[in-house]
């Protein structure tokens, strides 16, 4: 009888041995909907910073979670799901809501995107704006939607205020809006801006990472 390489197997072993504890499953729980700061993830489970920082530890060396510097605030960190963590394992409890709204700066590339790629994963309808939105939706893209054949539509970038209702399951995607915005409710993904490099290898990892995140998270929302 076959049996799988030892060095998965205790990758395997690593991995339900740190979700075996309540904290760092409530963690993982969190994590899978959307990145958080240390210092959210402490408030949200309301345990001290030298405790929590254990529990962190043990996630990033289990191959469950890793961390990331925010763009905005050098100083803050976003500690993000894995890849491919839970394979394997179940995903956690639906949220039901009427509408998902994507929030950036610019509303001009990320949050596009995701509401594009929202509409072909999920029949939940789907909004996007910006705390600050530029004239127009960046060039890049406007071309790497084209080149997966996903459709941006004919929409300008629009006010969050214009735009945002009670109802909305917030999803920030970019680091500069959720720090903005410390009292929006919602999850956060910590996506890179392409528009920084503003190159189409950028373009494709913000894509990449949009897609992901939106085939995990769809799945998971129902129609309320």
């Amino acid at each position: 009888m076959s049996t799988e390489p030892v060095d998965e197997f205790r990758a395997r072993v690593a991995k339900h041995a740190a979700l075996a504890d309540p904290a760092r499953l409530r963690i993982v729980d969190l994590l899978t909907l959307g990145d958080l700061s240390p210092t959210e993830l402490q408030a949200e489970l309301g345990m001290p910073s030298n405790l929590l920082s254990h529990h962190l530890s043990t996630l990033e060396g289990a191959g469950l979670a890793t961390r990331q510097r925010s763009e905005a605030d050098r100083r803050r960190s976003y500690v993000r799901l894995a890849a491919g963590a839970l394979d394997g394992l179940a995903p956690g409890r639906e949220h039901g809501t009427r509408r998902v709204l994507f929030v950036c700066t610019r509303n001009s590339a990320r949050s596009q995107l995701a509401v594009a790629l929202w509409n072909q994963a999920s029949e939940i309808p789907s909004v996007s704006a910006g705390t600050h939105p530029a004239d127009r939706i960046a060039q890049g893209a406007i071309d790497v939607a084209w080149r997966h054949g996903v459709d941006l539509g004919d929409l300008s970038p629009r006010r969050l205020d214009e735009v945002a209702r009670a109802e909305d399951f917030v999803v920030t995607v970019c680091d500069n809006a959720h720090e903005e915005l410390p009292g929006l409710k919602g999850i956060h993904w910590s996506v890179p801006d392409p528009l920084r490099l503003n190159t189409e290898e950028a373009f494709e990892g913000a894509f990449a990472d949009l897609s992901h995140r939106v085939h995990d998270l769809a799945p998971r929302l129902h129609a309320a």
